[in-house]
């Protein structure tokens, strides 16, 4: 699928396999094997084709770009998670009273976003 929609991109800004290629610093061959699904494009070169289209990579994925209403939400145990690995804007870890700031905005956040459905 992320072949067509690369190739569908390309033809839409009147592309040539090679000059993308060269864009991406790839071979002629490389843009060829990925629209033909031979080959699936790295990371980095998903990214990069994200950002020379301006699209999303979860657009070139062929994934939407907006998830159900019902899908699993982070629950308080796995917001703890990632604020315990978040650092602060001058490198140290953070302080409780900075998790507790940071907890309460994200319900608030959370919670008027909710509240127009």
């Amino acid at each position: 699928m992320i072949g067509q929609i690369i190739r569908d991109l390309r033809k839409q800004r009147k592309m040539s396999q090679t000059e993308l290629a060269k864009i991406l610093h790839v071979s002629q061959q490389t843009v060829t094997a990925w629209e033909t699904g031979k080959a699936e494009p790295s990371s980095s070169a998903i990214s990069s084709l994200a950002d020379y289209f301006n699209v999303t990579t979860d657009y070139l994925l062929g994934r939407p770009e907006k998830k159900d209403d019902d899908a699993k939400t982070a629950d308080i145990e796995d917001l703890d998670k990632m604020i315990d690995n978040a650092r602060s804007f001058g490198g140290k870890k953070m302080t409780e009273n900075d998790r507790e700031i940071i907890k309460a905005y994200l319900k608030g956040f959370y919670d008027n976003k909710n509240q127009g459905k």
